[in-house]
C-alpha cells in the first residue's frame, strides 16, 4: 500500500448561510460521485509551503469555477481565504491526500462558470440540505466533509483550525461515507495489494454485520471491541474465501447470531475446513431475493452474482441506493477469477446483472463505496478486451506460456 500524501485543498464559498457545493463525476479516479468542494491537488508550480496553498486555491477557481479571486478581492466581492481545517486520508484508501479547507465569504451568491468534466452538480445550498440528503442515504460524504457541512449548517464561526488527522492507536478504522452503512477495515488474510477485507454493519436500529474476517486472535478482539456498542441480530457471509470469513464462526458462537450464506458457501465451508467448522452455529442458506433486514426503511435484499466465487452473494436495498458487491471488483488490487468456483462466463453476467440495476453506488470488500457503475462497466469492457487478445493469440499458438507472456509482458 503507498503511504505517499499528497497535499489538496478544498474551496469553501460561503454567502450568508448558503455555500456552494458540487458532486463529483462518477468516472473520475479519487472519489466519485462524492458529495464534496471545489479544489484539487496543489502543483509544484503552486510554490512552497504554506504560501503553495492558496496559489492552488486561486489556481483551482480559476480552472474549475472560471473566477479570479484575486480580482473578487479587490472589488470587495470576497474576503480573503482563510484556512478552516485539515484532514489527511488515512492509510487503508490507496489515494491519500492532506487537504487543506479555505474558506472565502462572497458578498453574492456569485455565478460560476462550472467545470462539467469534473462535476456532474453543483449549486448554492443551505449546508442544511447536504445533512438531511445524508440522512436519507441519498448522497455519499467522507467524514470530514460531512463534518464540516454540519458544523456550517450549525453556523458554527471555525475559530480555530479543525483537525481531522487524529486516528485512535490499535483501533480499527471505520468509515460512514453512507448513512446507517459503517464501513469497518481490519486487517485480514487477503491477498497482497490489499491487506484489508470490509466488514459491513448495515442497518437502522438493528444491524447486520458482513464479512468479518479479522486476521488473528488480536484483531479479532478489536472487532469485538468495535462492534460491541451496537445491536446486531446475524452475520451475513459473501463467499467462503477464507478472507470474507475468518473467525466469523468463533463471533457467532460468542454473540450467539446466526449466520446467513449461500448453500454453496455453506457447501465449500464444510467440504474446506470440515463438517463442524460451523458447529453450535445457526446457519440459514440465502438465495436470489431473501430479506435479509431494513436500511432507512428499505428491504435489504440477496442478489446471486457468481463468478469470482459460486455461491457469491451481493446486498442491496430495493431503492438501489447502494450495491455491496463483494469481490465482484476491487478498489485494491484485481480480482481473481479460477478455481473450481470461479466462472468468467457467470462473471461477466454479474457484472452486466449489476450494472442493469443501476445501484447509485457500488461498494467493494476491498476499497472504498464508488459513485455509479462506471467501475463495473470499465472492468467488463477490460475483461471482455482480454479473452478476445487472449482468443486471438490461442488461435496463433496455443502455447498458454506465449499467451501468458505477450499479454503480460509487463508483470
Amino acid at each position: 500500500m503507498s503511504n505517499t500524501i499528497k497535499l489538496a485543498v478544498s474551496l469553501i464559498f460561503k454567502h450568508k448561510n448558503q455555500v456552494f457545493y458540487i458532486k463529483r463525476q462518477n468516472y473520475l479516479h479519487h472519489f466519485p460521485g462524492y458529495i464534496a468542494f471545489p479544489g484539487g491537488k496543489v502543483n509544484k508550480e503552486d510554490g512552497d509551503f504554506p504560501e503553495n496553498l492558496m496559489a492552488a486555491a486561486y489556481r483551482e477557481a480559476q480552472e474549475e469555477l472560471g473566477i479570479n479571486i484575486s480580482s473578487s478581492i479587490e472589488q470587495g466581492n470576497m474576503t480573503k481565504g482563510r484556512r478552516i481545517a485539515i484532514a489527511t486520508t488515512p492509510d487503508f484508501n490507496p489515494y491519500r491526500f492532506e487537504t487543506h479547507f479555505i474558506l472565502f465569504e462572497t458578498k453574492t451568491k456569485m455565478r460560476f462558470k462550472v467545470d462539467q468534466n469534473e462535476f456532474s452538480e453543483s449549486g448554492w445550498v443551505d449546508p442544511y440540505d447536504i445533512i438531511r440528503k445524508f440522512n436519507s442515504g441519498e448522497c455519499l460524504l467522507v467524514p470530514p466533509v460531512k463534518d464540516i457541512y454540519e458544523k456550517l449548517s450549525e453556523r458554527y464561526s471555525f475559530a480555530e483550525v479543525e483537525n481531522y488527522d487524529l486516528i485512535p492507536v490499535n483501533k480499527i478504522p471505520s468509515v460512514e461515507s453512507i448513512k446507517n452503512l459503517i464501513q469497518i477495515m481490519p486487517l485480514s488474510n487477503t491477498l497482497p495489494p490489499a491487506d484489508r477485507t470490509n466488514c459491513f454493519l448495515i442497518g437502522d436500529q438493528s444491524k447486520i454485520l458482513v464479512d468479518p474476517s479479522p486476521r488473528d486472535t488480536e484483531e479479532y478482539r478489536s472487532l469485538l471491541d468495535c462492534i460491541q456498542n451496537y445491536k446486531i441480530d446475524k452475520i451475513i457471509l459473501t463467499h467462503h474465501h477464507g478472507d470474507h470469513h475468518q473467525h466469523a464462526p468463533e463471533l457467532a458462537r460468542h454473540l450467539k447470531l446466526p449466520i446467513y450464506l449461500s448453500q454453496d458457501t455453506k457447501n465449500r465451508l464444510e467440504n474446506k475446513h470440515g463438517s463442524d467448522y460451523l458447529y453450535d452455529c445457526e446457519v440459514i442458506t440465502i438465495s436470489e431475493g431473501d430479506i435479509l433486514g431494513k436500511w432507512i426503511g428499505q428491504e435489504i435484499k440477496a442478489f446471486e452474482i457468481p463468478g469470482h466465487d459460486e455461491g457469491h452473494i451481493g446486498l442491496a436495498p430495493t431503492n438501489m441506493n447502494w450495491f455491496i458487491v463483494g469481490d465482484l471488483f476491487q478498489g485494491i488490487g484485481t480480482v481473481v477469477v479460477g478455481g473450481d468456483e470461479g466462472d468468467m462466463g457467470k462473471y461477466f453476467k454479474s457484472l452486466q446483472k449489476v450494472i442493469e440495476l443501476s445501484p447509485a453506488c457500488v461498494i467493494p470488500s476491498h476499497g472504498i463505496a464508488l459513485g455509479g457503475t462506471k467501475i463495473l462497466e470499465k472492468t467488463l469492457e477490460h475483461r471482455i478486451l482480454r479473452e478476445k487478445q487472449v482468443l486471438e493469440l490461442y488461435q496463433k499458438n496455443p502455447d498458454l506460456e506465449y499467451i501468458l507472456k505477450t499479454i503480460y509482458f509487463d508483470i
